[in-house]
């Protein structure tokens, strides 16, 4: 999603919260996806040829990690860049150019999802092997975005943006994400998470959502790690 430069700063709405908004929940979100598209790659090169099981099991893994970045960017897309935009006159350049890694974080994980179907159908080595370099593509582009997102562009959300207009992007991923889905991302997150960062990320839930996360999602969620993982390299 392109936008354009919308001209200087604009004043708070009313109503609207002043308070700074906690840019470093981005950082806990994004060692998450860095853990994955490493995993992915691992996982898959070890499947060995004609494990269809093995290979559906990380397909889905696979679709599912897809459905967690793409949601995480079009939030960025639809309520990061269009505020900072308006207001970040001489640093548009670096909005422009997380847009441009976007794209090409979008066409990464294109690319191997198309790849994935033929992988998925008999499991052969061929396959594999596409898909194993396309997923390496991938993590290249992911990492070359995320580390740039937090070396440059969160110090400058962390300047112009207001709380509120922060948590609109966790509210879209909460509105945007199927249901049944919410607790694994949570997982994800969370899995690498210091206890700090866990308990700010929890505090931000009702008091529902955290039950269910410990009764419900966090042994859903070491069972999928288990499943996923059993033949991960060490880290």
């Amino acid at each position: 999603m392109k936008t354009t430069q919308a001209g200087t700063a604009r004043a708070p709405r009313a109503g609207q919260s002043t308070a700074r908004p906690n840019t470093h929940e981005m950082v806990v979100i994004h060692r998450g996806l860095r853990r994955e598209a490493r995993l992915l790659v691992e996982l898959i090169a070890a499947v060995a040829p004609g494990d269809t099981a093995r290979a559906r099991v990380l397909g889905d893994h696979f679709r599912d990690y897809r459905l967690g970045l793409t949601g995480h960017h079009h939030g960025e897309d639809a309520y990061l860049w269009p505020p900072l935009m308006a207001r970040v006159d001489l640093e548009a350049d670096l909005v422009l150019r997380m847009e441009g890694q976007h794209e090409r974080v979008a066409a990464s994980l294109a690319a191997a999802d198309e790849a994935l179907p033929a992988w998925e159908r008999r499991a052969g080595e061929a396959e594999r092997d596409t898909l194993v370099s396309l997923l390496t593509e991938h993590r290249t582009v992911l990492r070359e975005h995320l580390d740039d997102e937090e070396e440059s562009l969160l110090p400058l959300a962390a300047r112009h943006l207001s709380a509120d207009e922060w948590d609109r992007l966790g509210e879209h991923f909460l509105t945007s994400t199927p249901k049944p889905k919410l607790l694994f991302f949570l997982g994800m997150v969370l899995e690498d998470a210091n206890r700090a960062e866990r308990a700010a990320m929890l505090a931000g839930l009702p008091l529902a959502g955290r039950l269910l996360w410990r009764t419900v999602g966090r042994p859903a969620y070491a069972r999928r790690v288990r499943a996923v993982r059993r033949t991960a390299a060490p880290r």
